[in-house]
This record gives structure tokens, C-alpha cells and sequence, in this order.
């Protein structure tokens, strides 16, 4: 029997509608999510993280890790866990010993996650933002796993969201 899994698609037609997505999220983070992230150079991966990081009590800027690759934030709910492994071959990623973050007492935010697909987590929460042109941005949800199947049919049903059912 496969993992439950859930949709959603979050039209975001300015930053403040992709704050808000990154905000909703973050109300439900527990020690040990993971927050996949994809999208094309510059659709808006690290703002949301950016946000998502602000919900979680983290002061300050946090920006993209593509140089140093695994940031670690210390939020006043969480810890943040924010990695880019844009750089990284699927090798070099996993003699990083990611599963110390993946299953520790954070949650983990994954830019370019798919490049890295194989080591993550089977249950994860998969975004895909996608530039629709000025601010507006659609951003596709994939929750694998029960407790993110949930967030995706919560984020469906709730009439306050740009969420949609596509």
C-alpha cells in the first residue's frame, strides 16, 4: 500500500500571497519536517524560505545558502535547517550526512531538492514555484505522507487562500 498523497496549487499574485503560504506552513512545522523546494533560477525558492524562516521565529536575514550549501537558524519555535544544493553532485550531497538534519530536531527547508531527490525523505511536503510574470507565482504542493497530505487538503478547502484544487 503506497504513502497518502495530497494537491494543492497556491496562486500567489504578489510576494506578500507567497509570505502568507510560507506563514500557513509554518504555523503547522514540527521537528523533523521537510519542505522540499523547486522552481526555476529566480521564481522566488529562497524568499518563501525567507519568510517561512521569519513564521519560525528565526531574527534576522536569512538568505540563500548556495555557497556554504546547510545554514542552521535557531527560531523561537524551531530550528531551520536551510540547504541549496544547487552546487552539489548526488554524491558529494550525501557523504554530507543529511539524515542528521532530515530526521533531527528541526525542519528542513531543500532548495533545488530534486537534484537530490533519492536522499530525501519518502514523507516530504514538495513545492514547486513557478514565475507566471511580475509577482505572481503558482505554487504547486505535493504532500507525501499522511500529516502532509492534510496541510495540501487544508490549503484546498480553505476559502481565505488563493488556494486552488486544480
Amino acid at each position: 500500500m503506497g504513502k497518502e498523497i495530497g494537491q494543492a496549487v497556491w496562486l500567489a499574485e504578489s510576494e506578500q500571497d507567497t509570505v502568507r503560504l510560507a506563514e500557513r506552513l509554518a504555523a503547522w512545522a514540527q521537528a523533523g519536517d521537510m519542505l522540499a523546494l523547486d522552481g526555476d533560477l529566480g521564481a522566488g525558492k529562497t524568499r518563501f524560505s525567507s519568510a517561512y524562516a521569519k513564521a519560525l521565529g528565526v531574527p534576522g536575514v536569512v538568505n540563500s545558502p548556495t555557497f556554504t550549501i546547510i545554514k542552521e537558524y535557531t527560531g523561537s519555535k524551531l530550528p531551520l535547517y536551510h540547504m541549496d544544493v544547487y552546487r552539489l553532485s548526488l554524491d558529494e550531497a550525501d557523504e554530507l550526512g543529511l539524515d542528521e538534519y532530515f530526521y533531527g530536531e528541526g525542519v528542513t527547508i531543500v532548495e533545488w531538492a530534486s537534484l537530490i531527490e533519492e536522499l530525501l525523505p519518502e514523507e516530504r511536503l514538495q513545492l514547486f514555484i513557478e514565475h507566471l510574470g511580475g509577482d505572481s507565482r503558482r505554487i504547486r504542493m505535493t504532500g507525501i505522507g499522511q500529516r502532509y497530505a492534510q496541510w495540501c487538503q487544508a490549503l484546498s478547502r480553505d476559502d481565505g487562500s488563493r488556494g486552488t484544487n486544480e
